[in-house]
């Protein structure tokens, strides 16, 4: 294992062979999903930079669609809906 230097942070990274992070990619992905960030490399040239997931929590979540406020209600047939036609589009006596 090798402490390459990361120009953006700049502190010294954990860098590992690709070999070295197939054997120990479970253990790998653990230190960094706890804030320890890696390099993978090939032949000693950093190929992948592994680090942590930025997730946003409480009030950073955003809620995605357009339905935030609208209220609507299902039909209670709804699952019934459309039944006859579907039905003729794969009717095989014909």
């Amino acid at each position: 294992m090798n402490l390459v230097y990361s120009y953006k942070k700049g502190k010294n990274m954990r860098t590992v062979n690709m070999h070295e992070a197939k054997t120990h990619l479970s253990r790998l992905v653990d230190a960094a999903a706890k804030g320890e960030p890696f390099l993978i490399a090939k032949s000693g040239t950093p190929l992948v930079k592994v680090t942590p997931l930025e997730t946003p929590t409480g009030k950073q979540m955003r809620r995605l669609g357009f339905l935030k406020k609208a209220s609507f209600k299902i039909p209670k047939n709804f699952n019934s809906l459309g039944r006859r036609e579907i039905e003729k589009m794969f009717d095989r006596s014909r």
